[in-house]
């Protein structure tokens, strides 16, 4: 059963949202190529992640039954002045809701989101396999500019990484 963006709080994560955050990030490093991170990360990582996220590259949850149920986020792309204007999109559902129609909820709140912020370009990796996330985010306006060949190592295998761009108007 699909969930409505009626039927969902969006709202920006705070520290008592650590531990749900985390819950739904480390189920999907131990099971999933969404992340290459490979070790599970602690609720006081998390926080210092959660705390470096400010300004224009915010954290934001999606609460359905006051539960947390996923998560997404605009990072910044690179340290340099040169690039404030890119962000990387990261959409994480608790493995329970997936799909349920929240990643097409919130790739849609992100681009809003961004557009909000005056963000001038939007970034995506995904990787192989995960051509529903690929065609997900074409549905908002993300093209294809290139796939990355066999750049990350997760459960024994090289794979390659789709990198996703959408320059916003």
């Amino acid at each position: 059963m699909n969930i409505l963006k009626s039927d969902l709080i969006i709202k920006l994560a705070e520290p008592l949202d650590v531990p749900g955050i985390t819950d739904i990030y480390n189920e999907a490093i131990l099971n999933g190529t969404a992340t290459f991170d490979t070790e599970i990360k602690s609720i006081e990582n998390r926080t210092l992640w959660l705390n470096q996220h400010q300004g224009n590259y915010p954290v934001w949850v999606a609460i359905y039954k006051q539960e947390l149920v996923a998560w997404c986020s605009l990072t910044q792309y690179s340290d340099r002045a040169a690039y404030a204007g890119t962000a990387e999109v990261s959409v994480y559902v608790h493995h329970q809701y997936r799909g349920r129609n929240l990643g097409n909820i919130l790739v849609e709140h992100l681009v809003q989101q961004a557009k909000e912020l005056g963000l001038h370009c939007l970034l995506a990796r995904i990787t192989e396999g995960n051509d529903t996330s690929i065609r997900l985010h074409q549905k908002y306006g993300f093209t294809i500019v290139g796939v990355m060949k066999e750049v990350g190592f997760k459960f024994g295998k090289y794979l390659d990484v789709t990198l996703m761009q959408m320059v916003i108007k």
